[in-house]
């Protein structure tokens, strides 16, 4: 049935949105995209072209290098689950604000060290900042976007990563190329991100109610957990095998050119190539994937990546390090994405605990790996057995997903009628702007059948359409 006016209001508010406020979704997608920039981009990727600076100036060993790339993952995963949980108190504003804030400080510290431990405690509580952000940025732009009647404008916020990435890149790639110290790349780093904090604050304001304290959907309703198949343990496997695939050649590709000769003037640029392509990434792919299906694409994603991680240890030529780098910044943020789509369309009830699993598994992937590169490249002087491995387990993750092409709507039926305001918020974290809009046009219209044909179509319901 149509939505009336009194559905049509902002929950958060119990009023319609003024006419004036029509720049609002604009300036707060702008936020989302600039927080992201700041402590995934930044926060947590900056370590990968400082690290060449860092490896020379004190020096650092593959081995203890890769030790602290683990740290920082392991961080990540520790506060992508812990903000996940229920009942911290607080509001989901200070929480991010104070992650931003916290990302920038443990930034600039690592500038005033040169010591292991205090490298490893740094990034620890770094990544777990940079997963509070994300969680929390997530909560407050989108959630925000879709009331507005915006949801499209989720791509912009979701190119932050990739938008931050190249800009750290042209950071260190311009101060490392004027002589400024491994230590003053973490200074400008950590300011950087403190600036665009100044204009977060700013752009992404308080809502106009927040609650005493954090809620999680199982905090707020008493919906059972999933039902966890033989397809969705494949799919967690998967996706601990690309945790592991990705994150070795996207931590230590800016070592790798430099110590090619070969490569070295491309040193500047990879770190760049990777962030500008990942900025458009999640659209590309989810257009694929909606053509396609979520199942095909993250497979092809894992191909062409697996491809990009192999060429980073045997391209000889600047061009085509380039060609590896973009290969890779291409495919990660997205598979990412992908795979907590697949996640959702194989669970019955609330998917929480599912997506939980397979992050767990994605973090452990990406704490294994720089650890195990950095050991291995101690043990042979190069990056080629790792990065090997990496192709392999990417390959293996592809092969993984296409097995269950067959079995996957008998195993994992979906309800006739879905609960449209927790898959709306589900739809739009895994970056399905496009695809909320048009479900909530049709419904807004009173098609509400073809708003069910529509989800069908991508892979979220299954059932008669009447």
């Amino acid at each position: 049935m149509p939505l009336s006016k009194a559905s049509q209001r902002n929950p958060l508010s119990g009023s319609p949105h003024p006419p004036s406020a029509k720049t609002a979704p604009l300036r707060l997608a702008l936020g989302g995209a600039f927080a992201l920039a700041a402590a995934m981009g930044i926060g947590r990727f900056v370590y990968t072209p400082i690290l060449p600076f860092m490896a020379e100036g004190i020096p650092l060993s593959a081995a203890n290098a890769g030790l602290i790339a683990s740290a920082n993952f392991l961080g990540y995963l520790v506060g992508a689950l812990a903000g996940s949980l229920g009942g911290l108190p607080g509001s989901q504003r200070s929480w991010f604000l104070s992650a931003l804030l916290a990302s920038a400080v443990t930034t600039i510290a690592m500038g005033l060290t040169d010591h292991l431990a205090v490298f490893l405690l740094l990034r620890f509580f770094g990544g777990v900042a940079s997963a509070f952000v994300l969680v929390f940025a997530s909560a407050l732009v989108l959630e925000q976007l879709a009331m507005t009647g915006r949801a499209g404008l989720s791509a912009l916020h979701f190119a932050g990563v990739g938008s931050g990435i190249a800009l750290s890149a042209i950071l260190v790639a311009v101060l490392g190329g004027n002589g400024f110290s491994w230590q003053e790349l973490w200074f400008a780093s950590g300011l950087t991100t403190l600036g665009l904090l100044i204009a977060i604050t700013w752009l992404v304001p308080r809502p106009r109610k927040e609650f005493g304290s954090i809620e999680t959907p199982d905090t707020q309703s008493g919906r059972k957990s999933g039902r966890y198949s033989g397809d969705l343990l494949r799919l967690v496997i998967a996706y601990g095998l690309f945790g592991f695939g990705y994150v070795i050649t996207t931590t230590f590709i800016s070592v790798i050119t430099r110590q090619t000769p070969e490569l070295n003037e491309a040193e500047a640029v990879v770190w760049l190539a990777v962030g500008l392509s990942a900025a458009p990434s999640i659209y590309v792919w989810n257009r694929l994937s909606g053509r396609y299906g979520p199942t095909r694409a993250f497979a092809a994603a894992c191909l062409a990546e697996a491809v990009g991680v192999g060429l980073s240890v045997t391209a000889d030529t600047p061009a085509l390090i380039i060609v590896a780098a973009a290969l890779v910044g291409g495919t990660f943020v997205a598979i990412s994405a992908l795979g907590l789509i697949e996640a959702r369309r194989l669970t019955t009830g609330d998917p929480r605990q599912a997506l939980g699993i397979m992050t767990a598994s994605f973090g452990l992937g990406q704490v294994v790996g720089p650890w195990f590169a950095g050991l291995l490249h101690e043990m042979t002087g190069d990056f080629q057995a790792p990065s090997f491995a990496a192709a392999i387990s990417l390959v293996v993750a592809a092969g993984l997903v296409l097995m269950r092409t067959k079995t996957v709507l008998k195993e994992s039926p979906r309800p006739v009628v879905p609960d449209w305001d927790s898959l709306r918020a589900q739809l739009l974290s895994e970056g399905k702007a496009d695809l909320v809009d048009a479900i909530e046009t049709l419904r807004a219209e009173g098609g509400k059948i073809d708003a069910i044909r529509q989800l069908r179509k991508n892979g979220y319901l299954d059932g008669p359409e009447n």
